[in-house]
């Protein structure tokens, strides 16, 4: 894509928001680089070099632009990347940039070598991991300076330095002044409760139509939706092993294309990782327009069939939706709400939020497998069946042993089949977990009540035929189908 600059330029001098997050631009003239999307005034084409990523644009020497603010700009797709392995790498490194993240770990995590991972690393984004996870910290800080209240020790800290020297320094050497200088020269807005940070997306964004999707499936006490916000509970485990909980809001911000996420102070050790899953909860690193280009033949169909801007809902909690899954095996989407509200209310962990409706955190895997044998007994009086609660334990043993790789699988095909030699877990539970919580884009979920209704009267043979033309985004057409009834 970089080899192409006079196109590069053309979508800069557009602003076009369909390259967002693509590329960076570097200007020469003035020491700083943008988003292509940047209302600063147009730099001469001369002056102009272009990056992969903003780790790239920082270590040849660019400042983050202060009007448009690159860690805003939305990420890539899996299947953007021409390198799947450096792109899962990039995404961890994100997720645990507050951490003390070693690139040996995550490359043993991933199943290669520490050495293939930094060379796959280099070739796709011409930096290494270590300078790309200093990046993600330096941003991260850089959103909470601008965006918060916090002090400057608790941004260090949430942005994952190991202390506040260290910090300063390396702000300093990177973009030429002082965290505290950058706070009087950006106005920013009042906390009203809790920490606020922004993530930008690419529009168009259905956002309605998203939120109507988790309001279907909120699960009363862990998660509400109402006055067009989306609000749950949290609870994760720190590297040292003490455990957190709190709560987090997130709201539209559609003049600007991004969501605004608002998380307790409370969470604010493990920020990285709540950013990261509300990334992919609310489908952040999409490209409406490349998907739309493929879908857009549903509409030979149907008018309308497929809309651009539609999202693929995914998951804050991979556990906790794949429970509910097992619960909504051959009943009603309320039905299984009302199971899986009952299971939180008796085993969750109590929690006070502040904010009506939010009261408890859902179990964790620990919490089921601590029932034991007698989980069919414990679960019978909840209203689930034998079937169910035996399938709900295999799970937790799967998430409690990391048998399955539901984060950043290399071959999702090869988890899927895993989760279906679970016991009680058939293909459409199995790949639907995979669509919402691996966040998997070609998921055709053909035997689905309300995709057969959406295709009538075409037969399941004749579905999988037509679903051939929307890969690799067959599980975005299989959303488009349930938003068509």
């Amino acid at each position: 894509m970089l080899e192409n600059k006079d196109a590069l330029y053309a979508a800069l001098t557009a602003k076009d928001a369909r390259f967002d997050g693509r590329f960076f631009v570097g200007v020469s003239s003035t020491g700083i680089y943008c988003r292509p999307v940047c209302k600063a005034k147009q730099p001469k084409l001369d002056n102009c070099t272009f990056y992969e990523t903003a780790a790239e644009a920082e270590q040849s020497g660019y400042r983050p632009c202060l009007l448009c603010r690159p860690e805003l700009a939305p990420g890539k797709a899996i299947t953007d990347a021409s390198a799947n392995l450096a792109l899962r790498a990039a995404r961890m490194l994100e997720d645990k940039c507050g951490s003390d993240a070693r690139v040996d770990e995550i490359a043993a995590q991933l199943g290669y070598t520490d050495r293939h991972m930094r060379r796959v690393f280099m070739d796709e984004y011409h930096v290494t991991p270590i300078q790309f996870l200093q990046t993600c910290r330096l941003l991260l800080a850089k959103n909470l300076l601008t965006g918060t209240a916090l002090s400057v020790l608790d941004v260090a800290m949430a942005a994952g330095f190991g202390s506040l020297r260290r910090f300063n320094d390396l702000f300093k050497e990177h973009y030429k002044l002082t965290p505290t200088d950058l706070r009087k020269r950006v106005p920013r807005e009042r906390d009203t409760g809790g920490v606020t940070v922004a993530l930008g997306y690419r529009p168009p964004y259905l956002w309605d139509a998203l939120l109507g999707f988790f309001a279907g499936r909120a699960i009363v006490g862990v998660e509400s939706v109402s006055d067009g916000e989306y609000c749950r509970t949290a609870r994760f485990t720190t590297a040292e092993g003490k455990s957190v909980e709190g709560w987090l809001r997130v709201r539209n911000n559609s003049d600007k294309d991004r969501l605004s996420v608002t998380v307790s102070e409370s969470l604010l050790p493990v920020l990285p990782q709540v950013l990261s899953r509300v990334k992919r909860q609310f489908d952040l690193h999409c490209d409406p327009n490349a998907v739309y280009e493929t879908l857009s033949s549903m509409n030979d169909i149907t008018p309308d069939l497929c809309v651009i801007g539609t999202r693929l809902p995914g998951c804050f909690n991979a556990f906790e939706m794949a429970v509910r899954a097992v619960l909504g095996q051959q009943i009603t989407v309320k039905a299984a709400g009302t199971l899986a509200a009952r299971i939180a209310d008796a085993l969750g962990t109590p929690l006070e939020t502040g904010i009506p409706g939010l009261t408890r955190t859902f179990p964790s895997p620990n919490d089921v497998l601590a029932l034991g044998d007698d989980i069919e007994n414990h679960f019978g009086e909840l209203g689930v069946t034998s079937a169910r609660s035996r399938a709900i334990r295999e799970l937790a043993r799967v998430f409690g042993d990391g048998m399955i790789d539901f984060d950043y699988p290399a071959n999702p095909e090869d988890e899927i089949k895993k989760l279906t030699e679970l016991r009680g877990i058939g293909a459409w539970t199995a790949n639907y977990i995979a669509m919402r919580a691996m966040g998997c884009t070609d998921v055709f979920l053909e035997t689905d009540y309300g995709v057969k209704k959406a295709l009538a009267p075409h037969t399941p043979k004749e579905m999988l035929q037509l679903a051939e033309n929307w890969r690799p985004w067959r599980s975005y057409a299989t959303v488009n189908l349930w938003n068509s009834l």
